[in-house]
This record gives C-alpha cells, structure tokens and sequence, in this order.
C-alpha cells in the first residue's frame, strides 16, 4: 500500500467514524482557505537557495545544514507534530527509505515547532532512526514561506482533540507549518519541493529518489 493510500484510508475511517461532523467541517475548511488563499505559492520552491540554520535535535545537540552540505545532499521534511497521524504515517514511510537516502549520499532531517520531549516521542512512536530538530517559533518555517497561523474557528476544535499547540510548542502561538518536503543540493539550492497546504496530502518517499540519483550524477560529471 503507498502512503496515500494509508493516508486516504485513515482519513475516511477518522472523517467517518471518529471526528464530528462540524470538526470534519472546520478541518475541510481550513484547508479550502489555504489553498485558495495561494499560502503554498508563498513558499521556497525549486531553484531556491535555502537559508541556512542551526537547530537542536531531541538530545540537545545542534545541527548545521552547511555542516550536512558539506558531507551530501540534505532531505527536509517539515511536520505537524507528534499528535498528527498523517505526519507519523509519513515519518513512517520515510523510515522505510532512509537506507536509500543515505546509499546515495544524502541526510534526512525532519523538523517541527514541538519541543523535545514530544520529538522524542516522535521518534520513539515511529522507530525513527533519523534527527527530529526542534524549529522554536516557527522562524525556520517562517524563512521556507510554510508558517501559517490557525482560523479561530479551526482552533476549537484543535482544543478539543486536546491538541493545545503554544503547549506542545512551548509559545504563545498557534501557528504550525504547511507539511513540506524538500531536496537541497549541497551548494544550498532547491532541487525538490513539495509543498501542499492539504495536511492529508503527502508525496510518496520514492519521489525522492529520481533527485537524488540526478544529483549524484552531477557530482560524477
């Protein structure tokens, strides 16, 4: 089964038989809004040169991206949080590839605004072999164009499925990420983007692997 195709049959079986309808409703919504609002068109897209950053993973330790540039290519997925199960179905699948990242020379890092015991969680929950860093306040998301801050209406409903973001954030915001993957060569420029306001929506891992393949390439030449 690929990952939308576990992504499409968890979202039927929550919308179905778990979420009220009116919370189906304001999820729905939300997401018309983003898309139709061009939230996603605002964001870094191939081509680009990413900023660089220095962020802690779920142990404390900093992470360069120009340390990691200096080595491969680097694979960026940005992610809701422990509490999504979209996101833990993609961090899952990610898992499922990451030999075949680093067989070809390159680093998986995924990023979210929670803090770092819910990364760990993260990584504990998902048997993650990979780095978790920890982008407090969103100001990373914010330099990719993918920080975006929740309708009002949208938020009632986060709290009751007790999801209360400045908590898991350790912030006054409730603001998150658009769920992004990107493929950054090792001079700083965007080879992938994929970048979708649909939180329910993900790019299949295999994608990845056509860009890297292209950069190695490159690298031989």
């Amino acid at each position: 089964m690929s990952l939308q195709e576990k992504l499409d049959a968890f979202k039927a079986d929550f919308e179905t038989n778990k979420a009220p309808a009116a919370a189906v409703e304001a999820f729905h919504r939300s997401n018309r809004e983003l898309i139709e609002n061009g939230n996603a068109d605002r964001a870094l897209k191939a081509g680009d040169r990413v900023p660089e950053f220095t962020l802690s993973d779920s142990d404390g330790n900093l992470i360069s991206s120009r340390a990691l540039l200096a080595k491969g290519p680097l694979v960026l997925t940005f992610y809701r949080g422990v509490w999504c199960p979209y996101c833990n179905l993609e961090l899952q699948a990610l898992e499922e590839v990451v030999d075949d990242i680093r067989a070809r020379g390159a680093s998986l890092l995924a990023i979210s605004q929670q803090g770092a015991s819910s990364s760990r969680k993260s990584q504990r929950d998902n048997k993650l072999s990979y780095p978790i860093l920890t982008d407090q306040g969103g100001d990373l998301a914010e330099r990719f164009g993918l920080r975006w801050t929740l309708q009002p209406y949208v938020i009632e409903f986060f709290k009751m499925f007790q999801v209360d973001l400045p908590k898991i954030h350790n912030d006054d915001k409730w603001t998150l990420p658009m769920p992004a993957r990107y493929v950054i060569d090792t001079d700083g420029t965007i080879a992938y983007a994929e970048v979708n306001p649909d939180y329910t929506r993900r790019p299949e891992p295999s994608d990845l692997f056509p860009v890297l393949d292209q950069l190695v390439l490159s690298t031989v030449k």
